[in-house]
């Protein structure tokens, strides 16, 4: 880093910005309740200092969500902003690149694009300093998360609840305790569903159920009331994320969970649902809610309103090494002698880049995931990948 006689202190400044737009078709689609998913896809930002530090952070993508959207963003409203700036004033430039934003992007793509870069500029930080981004959020409350399953989408020629079951039993073999079900396919169906998987693992293994906004709120009270025996550990996702008062209406009408928040964005979009204690479980996407820099804020409300906190992981493993620093972070709600601990979402979906980009450096290990301690987010990037899997977006 350079001194800086003006201000007395060493300066390090970004001297590129460039978002990776990767995709790859994978073998069989899936579907979920919002329709097919035929390929993978990721916006990777990367963020180059003067010093030859580079940063990676990752902007989510969903299985239905074009990348260009969130490079478009990095590309020509970001970038130019980022240039010659100090990635150590990350929190200047999250409040900057949203105030640039607001017009057009107080929730949604814009946030999501944002996110990315605040991941790739607490990585610069960290690598700067030698230390995790763990350790820069305050430390570690754990070493090693207890992971769930993601999985039991649905594929042409399968018939369920079978193929279901059948997937249940393999995550269990790999040394998983908790899976989470995909449901949103039918209210009658959901329920056999559910029914039929619990039958199959026995009541040791925890389950969970996820809906990706299918149902209104009679469906999903119905589903919640008749699943009651199966003792479902939470529902996400089981109403469009506009309906705050409906998730309010479904809490506590059986023992299980209501949780939602991968499309809640920032602290002003999680304020409401946390102060009127619309949700049991809170899950911002580190990728898609703001970042280090605005989920540690969102986790700080969580904890003031003492309400749970498991984030939203479903992205390529820079997002996976980014949220277990996350997570890592994350006090319990309350603090006890045995408290409940927030989990690690492990998606075991079809994606063919999303452990090779990190070179394999995250796995599952006697039913446990380890916290990276290397700096920054943990991980080394592969840019054999990159090329691989890299989308030609922009015009050089």
């Amino acid at each position: 880093m350079k001194y800086n006689l003006k201000v007395g202190e060493w300066i390090m400044k970004i001297v590129d910005v460039i978002p990776h737009v990767i995709s790859s078709p994978i073998p069989e689609p899936f579907s979920f309740s919002q329709g097919w998913v035929e390929k993978r896809s990721s916006m990777i930002v990367e963020i180059v200092t003067d010093e030859g530090v580079i940063g990676w952070g990752e902007s989510l993508c969903h299985g239905l969500q074009p990348p260009e959207i969130a490079a478009s963003f990095v590309e020509f409203c970001f970038k130019p902003m980022l240039i010659g700036r100090d990635p150590f004033d990350v929190e200047v430039l999250w409040e900057e690149l949203y105030n640039r934003t607001r017009p057009f992007g107080q929730y949604g793509a814009a946030v999501n694009a944002i996110s990315g870069v605040d991941i790739a500029l607490w990585d610069i930080i960290g690598k700067a300093v030698n230390k995790p981004v763990h350790k820069l959020l305050g430390g570690a409350f754990r070493t090693e998360v207890t992971p769930y399953a993601t999985g039991f989408y649905r594929k042409q020629g399968l018939k369920y609840p079978e193929a279901g079951v059948e997937e249940a039993k393999q995550h269990i073999a790999n040394g998983f305790k908790a899976l989470k079900l995909k449901t949103g396919f039918g209210v009658e169906e959901d329920i056999e569903y559910v029914y039929a998987i619990r039958e199959a693992v026995g009541d040791e293994i925890m389950l969970m159920m996820d809906a990706n906004c299918a149902y209104n709120v009679p469906a999903a009270r119905r589903i919640l009331l008749e699943t009651a025996a199966a003792k479902v550990h939470f529902f996400e996702e089981a109403l469009a994320p506009e309906d705050m008062e409906g998730y309010r209406q479904l809490k506590n009408l059986t023992s299980t969970y209501v949780a939602a928040g991968e499309n809640i964005f920032g602290k002003t979009g999680y304020r409401n649902w946390i102060s009127t204690n619309a949700l049991d479980i809170l899950q911002p996407d580190l990728m898609s809610s703001g970042g280090f820099t605005e989920c540690k804020k969102i986790a700080a409300m969580a904890q003031a309103y003492n309400t749970m906190l498991i984030p939203h992981v479903w992205g390529s493993g820079i997002g996976l090494a980014a949220s277990l620093q996350y997570i890592g972070s994350l006090p319990t709600t309350p603090m006890s002698l045995n408290p409940i601990e927030p989990m690690l979402e492990y998606d075991q979906s079809s994606h063919p880049f999303r452990a090779e980009l990190i070179h394999n450096q995250i796995s599952l290990v006697d039913g446990k995931v380890q916290i990276p301690q290397k700096p920054g987010i943990g991980v080394d990037v592969n840019r054999d990948v990159l090329k691989e899997y890299g989308q030609q977006v922009f015009a050089k």
